[in-house]
């Protein structure tokens, strides 16, 4: 239990850094479900396959006016294929079509993660990058970092019939044309495993945009996940 505790502090820690990002202009919240599809295939391969969607219930200035209400805003269709590449890394590239506003944008994504295995918990890192293409706007580049940590609230693993806590924090760099951008995300989400193939996630999922400029966007996402073993 105690080491829970620090994994949990030291996630707390991380989302109190944010406490800077005190200068945010605009906000937007919504909700951001998702249905994910994993396949475990031969020679160490597996594979995901993820319909997210996102809808804004409202968008303004902090401390102003609202803006707009309700607005669907895009629904997003990925593929990513991975290989395991060591005892607990692998490597993985896939394609992402995304729908916004009657537009198609074309996303390559390319990935590596590794976990860290401890008493009671775990801690994954991703590193990934991404390439955004589309008719009506230049091409954007990311560079991204997650770290995530599962927690079993019950017992030493996060079993079928059992709740456990994941806290995700990630930290994105892009670049379109002459523009770039700097992102942070924080993601607390409860987890529960209804069977060996069947489990769902519920929590927020913040976004802290523009954190380099003077005009800051603070996104709330509710987040429902389901994810599926096939």
């Amino acid at each position: 239990m105690y080491t829970k505790i620090k994994s949990l502090f030291f996630f707390l820690v991380l989302i109190g850094g944010t406490g800077v990002l005190e200068a945010q202009n605009t906000y937007e919240w919504g909700i951001l479900p998702s249905v994910n599809l994993n396949s475990k295939l031969k020679n160490d391969w597996s594979l995901n396959t993820k319909i997210e969607s996102r809808q804004r219930f409202q968008s303004g200035e902090v401390n102003g006016e609202i803006e707009e209400n309700y607005r669907y805003v895009l629904t997003d269709f990925s593929l990513i294929a991975a290989k395991k590449v060591g005892l607990n890394s692998q490597i993985g590239a896939g394609y992402l079509m995304r729908l916004r506003e009657g537009e198609l944008f074309h996303r390559l994504i390319q990935q590596y993660s590794v976990v860290q295995k401890f008493s009671g918990f775990r801690l994954a890192h991703r590193f990934a990058s991404d390439q955004t293409f589309s008719r009506t706007e230049k091409p954007e580049v990311r560079l991204r970092y997650r770290i995530s940590s599962e927690i079993p609230l019950n017992g030493e693993s996060a079993d079928p019939g059992e709740l456990y806590l994941k806290l995700n924090n990630e930290y994105l760099y892009g670049i379109q044309a002459s523009e770039s951008d700097f992102e942070i995300r924080l993601v607390p989400l409860l987890g529960y495993g209804i069977s060996e193939n069947l489990k769902w996630e519920t929590g927020l999922d913040y976004r802290a945009g523009g954190v380099f400029k003077n005009s800051r966007q603070h996104s709330y996402w509710v987040t429902v996940n389901i994810y599926i073993e096939i």
